[in-house]
């Protein structure tokens, strides 16, 4: 098997120094999601080419680990080794769209895909989501009347200290803030943000969030649905609402998986196929019958994942190539209103 986990110490000196051996039909793919849901997609694309086209993936251990392999890239531009970005983190691929670091694919896709989870110019395609949700603990509020319905509600003073959410440094809770904030405008987002740094319990991840739901330290919190359905899979008094689904409000996000092709990538024809291969309705459905339940974006898709209720949710419509502009400089300030 040529598939590889650059787990070894000599992997990591090969990449560290821009040197990756490899046939010309390999593919060398880095990967923010994490390696147990990731690897046993790419080795069925090797099986599907019957090992033709080889990949060597990436997989970062940190938790800035789509941060971590977003600054490889840039450093990395003026003589790339990755082939082909695997994000799970929308923002930062975004955010090498508009250093022009990424190449514009003909992406394979049934009409009727939604826009909002495609480029405007092609460089990058999303699938296979997570959504933000509020996770409850149904011990602490036993009455699915009392249940908190919005995100609002974390600055809302009956829940103090008793809600919970990550710090919105990086990552979907990031990401999150900086959609609304080109929903209901800066001032009134870097408003809500005061409030909640007041009123909720900052932890410092999604993961964390749902723990301390589960184990009863916060009565809810809002978290992704890949850390939520673990609690609720494990048997804990949890229950999952998908937020925002009045008519007046602007409906549950979802932050979707990213492929991208690098600008200049040393095999970019390979690249390509394996794109392809990923944003299949088929790879969706192995990605929603998985451990972490995610949602199918294609219609095609025929795995209802587990973690969604029976009725129909809104999806907010989000324009995220916009959210990114100016990241840096929110980033900052958000930071700085966060700091410990």
């Amino acid at each position: 098997m040529r598939l590889l986990g650059f787990v070894g110490l000599a992997s990591s000196l090969v990449l560290a120094s821009g040197c990756v051996p490899r046939a010309e039909s390999d593919v060398v793919v880095y990967s923010a999601l994490d390696e147990e849901f990731a690897f046993p997609i790419l080795n069925a694309f090797e099986r599907s080419t019957d090992h033709a086209t080889g990949v060597i993936p990436k997989f970062d251990v940190e938790s800035t680990k789509t941060v971590g392999l977003v600054n490889r890239i840039i450093a990395e531009q003026d003589k790339p080794v990755c082939d082909l970005f695997w994000n799970n983190e929308i923002m930062h691929t975004v955010r090498l769209q508009k250093l022009g670091l990424l190449q514009t694919v003909n992406w394979d896709l049934p009409p009727g895909y939604p826009t909002d989870m495609v480029a405007r110019d092609g460089t990058w395609c999303g699938f296979a989501a997570r959504a933000r949700v509020l996770l409850i603990n149904t011990k602490l509020i036993p009455n699915p009347v009392d249940y908190p319905t919005s995100v609002a509600d974390l600055s809302d003073p009956k829940w103090a200290k008793k809600c919970a959410m990550a710090r919105p440094f990086f990552g979907t809770t990031a990401t999150h803030f900086s959609v609304l904030r080109e929903l209901q405008g800066r001032e009134a987002t870097l408003s809500q943000l005061q409030e909640i740094q007041q009123n909720a319990v900052i932890l410092s991840g999604n993961k964390q969030v749902a723990q301390a739901v589960a184990s009863g330290r916060v009565a809810w919190g809002l978290t992704d649905t890949d850390d939520a359905i673990i609690e609720r899979d494990s048997g804990e008094p949890v229950a999952i609402i998908f937020p925002d689904q009045a008519p007046d409000q602007a409906g549950a996000l979802r932050i979707p998986n990213t492929i991208a092709v690098l600008k200049n990538a040393p095999h970019s024809v390979a690249a390509a196929k394996l794109a392809d291969y990923l944003i299949s309705p088929e790879t969706e459905d192995r990605l929603a019958m998985g451990n972490s339940s995610q949602l199918p974006v294609h219609r095609g898709s025929k795995f209802p994942p587990r973690v969604l209720p029976r009725d129909p949710v809104r999806w907010m419509r989000v324009d995220f190539e916009s959210a990114a502009e100016g990241w840096d400089e929110w980033s900052k300030e958000v930071q700085s209103m966060f700091r410990d």
